[in-house]
C-alpha cells in the first residue's frame, strides 16, 4: 500500500495528526460551537429513517447519507455527539475526522532511497528493447512475462480498472491514453490543515488531478499506454479509472472509501486496486482492552463500513485487489500495535493485537485478494507483511536493499518506476521550477519529452503498494481476455472466477531455506525476521505464487 500505503506508505507517528471519535470527551458536555465532521454507521437491520433519527437525537445533522450501506456523514457542535452516538441502540458508532496535523515530508518505506544515505550507482542493468523507451527498467513487467503477455493480451478498453488512491494526474502523456473522464470521481475533499491551501474554491480537485502522487504512480504500472513513448503498465490498453479515496496528504477516511467503492459497484468498474488501509487505526478491532469506549465503537463502525462496501463492489462485478501492508509482520500474528491513532488528540499508545478480533483493512476484508511484494531477486521484500491466513499471492513491489552482495545492492533500479506528477517532484525538490532534475536525482527520476514539448516524469518508489498494481493489471488482462458481454453494453467476468484464475496461475515458489528469513545483511534488526510457514503450492510469502501474466493469458479459463 502506502503510508499507509499499505501500505505503501507508513509515516512516522510523530508527524500525523488529525482527530477521531471524541475520545475521553464526558457524556455530559456541553455544544462547543465549533462543528465537526463524523462518519456514523448504521447497526445491522437499521432502517436510513431510524438511524438518521438516531444521529438527530444525538445532536448531528446528516451531510450526506449511504443508504446501502448505512454510512452516513454528520456535522455536529456537540462535544459529546461521539459519545451520544455510540450509546444509541441504532448506531454502532461515530468516526471523527478533525485534522490539527500536517502531512509527512516523506514516506519511510516507499521512498526509502531518500531517506538511507547511499551512493549513486546509476539506473542499473538494462534489460533489452522493450516497446517504450523506458521499459528496460521495469524487471517488474519481465518477471511476471508481461512481455509476452501482451502480444496476445494487451488489455480491452472496455475493461474498467480504479485506482481507489490520492487521484491520478489525468495530464501525464502515458496516462491520458487510456483515462476514463465518464467515470472518475473525487471523493476526498482536500483538508487544508493536512493538505495544505485547497487549490479550487470548494476544496474538491477534479477527477483528473493527483497532488499526492502515489495514486498517479500505481495507475501507471497497471495500465500506462504503450505508446512508443515514456514507458508502458501492465495491461496497456484497459481504461484507467480515478477513485479519489485519499487525501492529498496520504490519509484514507472512512467515509470516501466507502462511496469510492459504492461508485465502483454501480458503475460496474471490472477491477479497484486498493494500496493503503483506513485511517487513523492500523488494525481497528472490536473491543480492545487498550482503547477507550468511544474508540472501540468507531474501531466497530469502521469494520462494519468497510465490510459492507466491499461486498458491495464484489457483489456488482468488482475484483478487489489490495496491498498486504509495509510493516514487515506476520498478519496472522501480529506484533504489539504502537503506531495508533496516527492522528488526533490522543498520541499513539500500545495496543496488543487479537488476531481473531482485529483487521487491516482493506486488505484483510472480504473478498480482497491481498498481494506480497518482492524484490528483483524474487525474494520477500523486508517490508513487506506476509502471512498463510492474508497472503493470496506476491508481485515485484521493488526493494532498494535487494541484490546484497553485488553491485545492485541499494539502489533505485531494484524499485519500481512509473509515472508521476510534475508538481510533486517539484514539491519534493527533484525537480526545480523550470522541470529540470536537480543534480542528485537523476538516478531516480527520469524526464521524457515529446517533439512538441510536452514532457513527463517518472520515479522510483517501493512498497506492497506497488506489488498490488502489478496484480490488479494481471486482473484486468484476465477480464480482457475471457470477458463476456454483459447487461447493455456491458462486459466483465465474475470477481471469484477471476481471482481462481490469477492465484491458480501464478509461478509457485517454494519457501526459502532456512525458513527462518533474517535481514541482518541488508541493515535490519531482528524486528525483520520472517518465518515462512506452508507448502511450495502455497506458503506465507508467496501465496499461490509470483503472478505470471502469460500464463493468466495462455491458460484456458475454468468457470
Amino acid at each position: 500500500m502506502s503510508k499507509r500505503f499499505t501500505v505503501g506508505v507508513v509515516a512516522t507517528a510523530a508527524a500525523l495528526a488529525l482527530t477521531v471519535t471524541g475520545l475521553g470527551v464526558p457524556a455530559g458536555a456541553e455544544p462547543s460551537g465549533v462543528a465537526r465532521t463524523f462518519t456514523v454507521v448504521a447497526e445491522d437491520g437499521v432502517s436510513a429513517d431510524a438511524a438518521i433519527a438516531a444521529i438527530r437525537s444525538a445532536g448531528g445533522t446528516v451531510v450526506s447519507r449511504t443508504d446501502e450501506v448505512g454510512v452516513y456523514q454528520v456535522t455536529s457542535d456537540r462535544a459529546d455527539f461521539a459519545t451520544k452516538a455510540t450509546a444509541a441502540a441504532a448506531l454502532i458508532g461515530a468516526a471523527e475526522e478533525k485534522a490539527i496535523g500536517r502531512k509527512p515530508k516523506l514516506d519511510r518505506v516507499e521512498q526509502e532511497h531518500l531517506l538511507a544515505v547511499a551512493a549513486a550507482k546509476g539506473a542499473g542493468k538494462q534489460r533489452g528493447k522493450k516497446l517504450d523507451p523506458l521499459d528496460d527498467k521495469l524487471w517488474g513487467l519481465e518477471m511476471i512475462r508481461t512481455d509476452k503477455a501482451r502480444k496476445i493480451e494487451p488489455g480491452d478498453r472496455r475493461v474498467t480498472v480504479g485506482v481507489l488512491d490520492t487521484g491520478v494526474d489525468a495530464s501525464h502523456p502515458d496516462i491520458a491514453p487510456n483515462f476514463n473522464w465518464a467515470l472518475s470521481r473525487n471523493f476526498a475533499p482536500d483538508i487544508p490543515e493536512i493538505d495544505g491551501p485547497c487549490e479550487v474554491p470548494s476544496c474538491l480537485d477534479p477527477a483528473g488531478t493527483d497532488d499526492g502522487g502515489h495514486g498517479t504512480h500505481v495507475a501507471g504500472t497497471i495500465g500506462a499506454a504503450a505508446n512508443g513513448f515514456g514507458l508502458s503498465g501492465v495491461a496497456p490498453k484497459v481504461s484507467l479509472v480515478n477513485l479519489k479515496g485519499g487525501q492529498d496528504s496520504g490519509y484514507f477516511f472512512l467515509n470516501p472509501v466507502v462511496n469510492a467503492l459504492l461508485h465502483a459497484g454501480k458503475s460496474g468498474l471490472d477491477v479497484v486496486n486498493m494500496s493503503f488501509y483506513v485511517d487513523p487505526w492500523l488494525y481497528n478491532c472490536t473491543a480492545n482492552p487498550a482503547d477507550s469506549p468511544e474508540a472501540q465503537a468507531a474501531q466497530r463502525a469502521t469494520i462494519r463500513a468497510m465490510k459492507r462496501a466491499l461486498t458491495f463492489a464484489h457483489d456488482r462485478g468488482v475484483t478487489l485487489v489490495g496491498a498486504l501492508g509495509n510493516n514487515h509482520e506476520d498478519l496472522g500474528d501480529p506484533r504489539t500495535d504502537v503506531s495508533s491513532p496516527n492522528y488526533g488528540d490522543v498520541a499513539p499508545y500500545p495496543r496488543e493485537i487479537d488476531n481473531n478480533s482485529c483487521w487491516d483493512l482493506p486488505t484483510e476484508g472480504p473478498h480482497v485478494i491481498s498481494v506480497s511484494s518482492v524484490g528483483p531477486s524474487g525474494k520477500k521484500a523486508d517490508y513487506s507483511n506476509y502471512g498463510t491466513e492474508q497472503t493470496a499471492i506476491a508481485a515485484p513491489g521493488g526493494w532498494f536493499r535487494d541484490g546484497f552482495g553485488t553491485d545492485t545492492f541499494r539502489t533505485d533500479a531494484n524499485m519500481i518506476l512509473s509515472t508521476y506528477p510534475l508538481k510533486v517532484l517539484q514539491e519534493e525538490g527533484s525537480v526545480d521550477e523550470d522541470g529540470n532534475i536537480v543534480p542528485g536525482a537523476e538516478t531516480f527520476v527520469f524526464k521524457e519529452c515529446k517533439a512538441n514539448r510536452q514532457c513527463a516524469y517518472y520515479t522510483y518508489l517501493q512498497g506492497t503498494s506497488m506489488a498490488a498494481p502489478h496484480a490488479s493489471g494481471v486482473a484486468a488482462l484476465i477480464v480482457s481476455r475471457y470477458g463476456k458481454p454483459q447487461g447493455r453494453g456491458g462486459f466483465g467476468l465474475a470477481p471469484d472466477v477471476v481471482e481462481r484464475h490469477l492465484l491458480g496461475t501464478a509461478a509457485e515458489r517454494a519457501c526459502p531455506e532456512p525458513r527462518l528469513q533474517t535481514y541482518t545483511n541488508e541493515g535490519r534488526p531482528a524486528e525483520f525476521d520472517a518465518y515462512c510457514a506452508g507448502s511450495r503450492d502455497f506458503n506465507g510469502f508467496y501465496g499461490h505464487g509470483i503472478i505470471d501474466a502469460y500464463a493468466a493469458v495462455t491458460t484456458p479459463l475454468r468457470r
